[in-house]
């Protein structure tokens, strides 16, 4: 295998392809094979006694430390992600939100939420955290100065997403994080949607890069697992945490999420065409009032989109011109290709209701310059079926059900 400096300098696909394959894990064959180990065995005692001083991926232990599949797995993720010094993995992408933010606070801190977060961040953050002693408060990410207002002396952590789950618009993370710095706050951010391949999270001023792998890094909606990536210091803090909570992946896991990783450039790369053609097709339609996506011109957040990110992905909102709820869902339930569900980034494509102004707190929905009257709208992930296709389905469904 070539040395780690030369994957660093390597492409996208080529760092993909060749990251966390060690010969000692890969052996004579391309991929790790599955260890399932919950008992490593020692030679003798005197190896027993020195294997709790040394806690490092690599180093045999105890199964809950995990083995060469999931090691692998950590370090390629760690490859991919500029800046990173390890990767922790957890069970679930809520798992690896959490595992961060415990990793960081403490009770009596105060956490500062982004209103356009995953809702399962904004349920930790006033379920979880609050039960243990932290507060928590959301802003409005649209501006940098919202969040200038709202940090304070007891301000430990603030929790970014960029572009948002559902309203999917993107926000300045340099500035934001910059000033979470200024008031020695870490940054989390919520990267799912890129990923390290499409936005450099660390290298753009993120502390720690979380992802749900059970999106496009499986790529195959068939496991859960999450992970997050950090420097040196907050990486130990991650994974003191971590271990502490007994948090690990099962090898059969990792080595799906490994398998997935391998093609995934092509797949994002695939999918990312296929939304931004669909996105442009929906804007010249009038029962779209409008196409939440910033890889298209004239979308909220498309300008930081464009400094920032080097790639995109499949996952989009379009809001429906006036109709309510009823409609929303007919033309849901009309669409043939699309599955009805919650997770995106596999193979398929899916669609979910979105209704923002049920959960948002501090920023407004809809936003300043639509109609009020158009609040409903559809998340669209865009899969591998052919693009006109899914074209096609949309405008029989749209048709079906005018506004």
């Amino acid at each position: 295998m070539s040395s780690d400096d030369d994957n660093d300098k390597a492409g996208t696909g080529t760092r993909a392809v060749g990251a966390g394959r060690r010969a000692e894990w890969t052996g004579a064959v391309v991929n790790p094979p599955v260890w399932r180990a919950s008992t490593h065995l020692y030679p003798d005692m005197a190896a027993l006694r020195s294997g709790p001083a040394t806690n490092e991926d690599g180093r045999f232990f105890y199964g809950r430390r995990g083995g060469p599949t999931q090691w692998s797995l950590a370090e390629a993720l760690t490859q991919l992600e500029t800046g990173a010094a390890g990767t922790m993995l957890y069970p679930s992408g809520v798992a690896a939100i959490a595992g961060a933010l415990m990793a960081v606070l403490r009770p009596g801190d105060e956490l500062l939420v982004c209103d356009n977060a995953y809702e399962p961040t904004r349920a930790m953050a006033t379920g979880l955290l609050t039960d243990i002693g932290i507060t928590s408060r959301f802003f409005d990410p649209s501006e940098p100065a919202n969040l200038a207002r709202a940090l304070t002396d007891k301000t430990r952590a603030v929790m970014l997403e960029s572009p948002g789950s559902l309203t999917i618009e993107v926000c300045d993370i340099p500035a934001l994080t910059a000033l979470a710095r200024e008031r020695g706050a870490v940054s989390i951010i919520d990267n799912t949607w890129a990923g390290p391949t499409g936005f450099a999270a660390l290298e753009r001023g993120a502390d720690i890069a979380v992802m749900s792998l059970t999106k496009h890094v499986g790529g195959h909606s068939d496991l859960m697992m999450g992970s997050a990536s950090a420097g040196e210091a907050l990486y130990a803090r991650l994974r003191k945490t971590a271990q502490a909570l007994g948090q690990v992946v099962s090898p059969d896991d990792a080595a799906l999420a490994l398998r997935g990783l391998r093609t995934l450039p092509l797949r994002l790369d695939r999918s990312t065409k296929s939304a931004l053609a669909i996105a442009r097709h929906l804007t010249g339609r009038p029962d779209v009032a409008r196409v939440l996506c910033p890889m298209l011109p004239g979308s909220p957040g498309h300008e930081l989109w464009q400094r920032d990110f080097s790639g995109g992905c499949g996952l989009f909102s379009l809001v429906l011109k006036g109709g309510d709820r009823g409609r929303r869902d007919r033309v849901i339930d009309a669409l043939r290709l699309f599955g009805i569900g919650y997770s995106w980034g596999g193979f398929e494509s899916l669609v979910s209701p979105v209704d923002p102004a049920s959960i948002r707190s501090a920023g407004a929905w809809p936003l300043a310059d639509m109609d009020p009257a158009d609040r409903f709208a559809i998340r669209l992930s865009i899969g591998l079926e052919d693009t006109a296709d899914l074209i096609a389905d949309l405008d029989r469904a749209l048709d079906a059900n005018p506004a």
